[in-house]
């Protein structure tokens, strides 16, 4: 739990941050509001902040509290899929939603301070249900839970037919996931039932509904940041490849560089955090880039004798050797003997290509040094 309330906070965050600058945007402040209600949620579930706030309000008073947030989570939940689908059309239906939602709350706190501090403050599973109040409590906030979880479901289900992957597979288990949660809603209302008629049900079938709902929401969880994650390791990939590529191409680029120094482009933002943003990092690669194949074109007359035809053909050991020959005859000031012709270029048209290209020609630099 305390994994999970950590990603709800570090999702509360970044939601409020974004939502700062679009404060505008219905379905995003309806999800932050949802993480928020949720967050709450959980410290309160905990035991040392039921027992904190039990000891300040009164036994069960954060029960109550842990309820009224978990309704009012998925009551921003489904809003967020009403504004999704027609901000417009969705002011209303959100209206008569939050009489529903605060029909309950209202209802299930009735039920909570009718009866005594003491006899409420069981948990569920050890909570007199032969207690009309008690029943009620539960028996609302289920149903209530049920719905609200049963018709997300139903939407999520209908945006993930409509997406691609990796967004489906994201959504799919989102809706599996809500799915689960609402059945397992349904069980516990089942439950309540059978003890409000006095009758027995085996304490291993409810530790088996806690265990799927605790595992329902994991899921569903995992459904919602699938997409994002999957879209954060792609881009820590890139990162890594170019911040490697960057280094590897770097006895080339101090060849070029010492060479034509006017080659070398001035830095975007010179800071110490620019060597690690993930910007920051693209951008000196590709500006790197930019500098080899300027100083290639610009060594490349250097690189033959006259009656050389071509450098095309020759290895990247050979090239290598050439360019340290012609960069000490730039030093010296002779002047280009023939036209420029095109150096290390790529078997491919795609920009990686090129890049190994580069790469092979910096590695037998490192290699011949």
């Amino acid at each position: 739990m305390g994994l999970l309330l950590l990603g709800l906070v570090a999702a509360v965050v970044w939601k409020l941050y974004k939502l700062r600058r679009s404060p505008r945007d219905a379905p995003l402040r309806s999800v932050t509001l949802c993480l928020v209600c949720a967050t709450l949620s959980y410290p309160v579930a905990m035991p040392g902040g039921a027992s904190g706030v039990d000891t300040v309000a009164g036994h069960g008073t954060a029960k109550l509290i842990q309820n009224v947030l978990l309704l009012l989570t998925v009551y921003f939940l489904m809003c967020f899929y009403l504004y999704s689908a027609d901000e417009e059309a969705a002011r209303d239906r959100a209206r008569k939603e939050a009489v529903v939602v605060a029909g309950f709350v209202t209802a299930i706190t009735a039920a909570a301070v009718t009866v005594p501090h003491e006899v409420f403050a069981g948990s569920f599973s050890t909570a007199d249900m032969t207690i009309p109040q008690i029943a009620f409590f539960y028996l609302a906030a289920g149903l209530y839970l049920m719905y609200a979880l049963g018709w997300a479901c139903r939407w999520t289900c209908r945006y993930a037919r409509r997406s691609r992957r990796p967004h489906s597979t994201g959504l799919w288990l989102a809706a599996f996931g809500l799915g689960s949660m609402a059945a397992a809603c349904a069980i516990r209302a089942a439950i309540v039932a059978v003890r409000w008629t006095d009758g027995h049900v085996p304490e291993p079938l409810m530790n088996t509904v806690a265990l799927g709902l605790v595992a329902s929401i994991l899921l569903f969880v995992a459904g919602v940041t699938y997409s994002g994650a999957r879209s954060r390791i792609t881009a820590s990939r890139l990162w890594l490849q170019h911040r490697r590529d960057y280094r590897r191409l770097d006895p080339l680029w101090k060849l070029l560089a010492g060479t034509f120094p006017e080659n070398v482009l001035r830095p975007a933002s010179p800071t110490a955090a620019d060597r690690w943003r993930a910007r920051g990092v693209h951008r000196r690669y590709h500006r790197r880039i930019v500098e080899c194949r300027d100083g290639l074109v610009d060594i490349s007359p250097h690189l033959v004798d006259e009656n050389d035809g071509t450098v095309l053909d020759i290895g990247a050991k050979e090239l290598a050797a050439r360019l340290r020959r012609a960069s000490v005859r730039v030093g010296q000031g002779v002047s280009a003997p023939r036209r420029v012709v095109p150096l290390a270029m790529a078997s491919g048209s795609d920009r990686q290509s090129d890049v190994r290209q580069l790469i092979a020609v910096s590695e037998a630099l490192r290699d011949t040094a």
